[in-house]
């Protein structure tokens, strides 16, 4: 994202002005305005009162989508949560519109005090960081027992405008903006670029939920589809730069809606039931006290109701998955020869060893004091299920090899996953509806096979350069970060054996610019 794409032009005095009011008091008690940083969607002032009150105003970048439904959206969860004795920010005021004098979207919030835990989440010991996710399982464990009617995105009644559809959530009106409902997902790749201005359903969702984002996709393909290179610039080498048609991916989308019911585990209707869970539980969200007590979990923009099997999972932070011990809940150690490696050797199996302590105590946390979510994680075929949804409803980014693999992977174990089904049914077995044939099956796994090494390039790239999945860096190390980039680049720019494996390598550098609006 880029300066023009984060410049929101508002008027700051009126904007001051609402914040006093929020927390009754006059524009003139306003002493200190000052921006305290800057998201993946918003930037956020940290504002002072006379009295030396602080409290954060928040106003989404002109590029955040859509405006009206995801502020809406935030606050009415926040305040929901805060109902159910979950840790979040209180809400002082909010203006889900742009139709105001300041000329923005904003929301007012309680200032949290404490410790990022992301400035510090490398260097806890393991002990403090095994209590941290201990408190974390125990916050989701709250959050896994809300009951809710359906799946969408929870807004105030009064907030959802003419035109969508609502299902009440049964709970006595909160005092400042009366009920609660389910309204449409406001989930980021529901609305993502063009599929925003798309007359789709979004939710709510009562039993559709496992559909509704690859039926987006193909209304999106549909109209907007057309020839692109994959996004991941590693893997245009294995499609020898050609761009890829979405024709491919439509018939996966496809496929993938004559499987879908048979996604929706049968023997165990608590798995089907609507669950909320953060949308993106990684440390840079969590604020912790110096005693390890989680005092709030901040930023719940575009968070979603989800039926558990599709909702469950590690977060991303604290999962390692692909890794054999870690997927075997082994107890993780240090391998037996440790003192006999070298020094980076040691250092590498310190920091395996830290994602698979991760990994191991989420699970065993949760199976101790989440016993939905652990039931839910451990059910047959789990993963593949939430593989399968994820990857059919994202926008669709040149990629015409991940969903297929996916489907084939289910071809493969189909009366297994059917089983409990079938079982149910009375019936020997349920027919699979969907077939490859052995060469489709050949080169799709051969396909599949060099994305997968080519992302596993990517990251030993990106952990030379020292940036995130994202791209971003601090300010502070742009330039650092930007001269590692250039060595990295000058060093594949050289081992090139041609021309034109030069001129390929620069026109698709895996850390190039590319045209957003083509992906859009």
């Amino acid at each position: 994202m880029d300066h023009s794409e984060r410049r929101r032009v508002f008027n700051v005095l009126e904007f001051k002005r609402f914040a006093a009011a929020a927390v009754n008091q006059n524009v003139e008690d306003v002493t200190s305005f000052e921006k305290l940083a800057e998201g993946g969607f918003n930037r956020t002032f940290l504002i002072t009162m006379r009295d030396g009150f602080q409290f954060v105003g928040r106003i989404p970048y002109p590029v955040t989508e859509p405006k009206h439904l995801v502020v809406a959206s935030e606050v009415a969860t926040m305040d929901f949560l805060r109902l159910h004795g979950i840790p979040v920010p209180k809400v002082y005021g909010y203006s889900a519109t742009a139709e105001n004098a300041a000329g923005t979207e904003y929301i007012f919030m309680e200032f949290i005090r404490g410790m990022n835990l992301g400035d510090i989440w490398f260097e806890l010991p393991e002990k403090a960081r095994i209590a941290v996710v201990a408190k974390l399982v125990e916050l989701e464990s709250q959050l896994f027992t809300l009951e809710f009617p359906a799946s969408g995105s929870l807004y105030h009644t009064k907030d959802l405008p003419d035109g969508f559809s609502k299902v009440e959530v049964p709970i006595a009106k909160f005092d400042r903006d009366g009920d609660f409902c389910i309204g449409p997902d406001t989930t980021l790749r529901m609305w993502y670029g063009k599929r925003g201005d798309m007359q789709i359903h979004r939710g709510p969702y009562p039993t559709s939920a496992l559909i509704a984002g690859a039926k987006k996709e193909i209304a999106y393909l549909t109209k907007f589809g057309r020839p692109l290179h994959p996004f991941q610039h590693l893997w245009r080498e294995i499609y020898n730069y050609q761009k890829q048609s979405p024709s491919n991916h439509l018939d996966s989308l496809e496929k993938y809606l004559q499987i879908a019911p048979y996604l929706i585990p049968h023997d165990n209707e608590a798995l089907a039931r609507p669950t909320l869970r953060h949308p993106d539980l990684q440390p840079n969200n969590i604020i912790i006290s110096n005693r390890l007590e989680v005092t709030s979990l901040i930023d719940w923009q575009h968070c979603a109701i989800r039926p558990l099997f599709l909702q469950c999972g590690i977060p991303n932070s604290l999962q390692n998955y692909g890794d054999a011990v870690s997927e075997s809940l082994e107890v993780p150690e240090l391998p037996s020869n440790f003192d006999d490696l070298s020094e980076r050797e040691q250092f590498e199996q310190a920091m395996l060893l830290r994602r698979r302590q991760l990994h191991y105590y989420y699970i065993a946390k949760t199976a101790q004091l989440n016993p939905i979510h652990y039931n839910a994680l451990a059910h047959d075929f789990s993963i593949i299920r939430r593989k399968l949804f994820d990857h059919a409803s994202e926008p669709w980014e040149g990629d015409k090899v991940t969903l297929k693999a996916d489907l084939i992977y289910l071809t493969e174990n189909w009366s297994s996953i059917t089983a409990p089904q079938s079982s149910a049914r009375g019936d020997s077995k349920i027919p699979c509806p969907i077939s490859f044939t052995e060469d489709e099956v050949t080169e799709c796994k051969r396909l599949h096979a060099a994305q997968i090494e080519a992302d596993e390039q990517l990251q030993t790239c990106r952990d030379v350069v020292g940036i995130g999945p994202e791209g971003w860096v601090p300010l502070e190390r742009y330039e650092e970060t930007k001269q590692r980039e250039r060595k990295l680049r000058a060093a594949a720019l050289e081992l090139a054996e041609s021309k034109e494996e030069r001129a390929r390598l620069e026109e698709h550098w895996i850390f190039g610019d590319f045209d957003e609006e083509e992906y859009s």
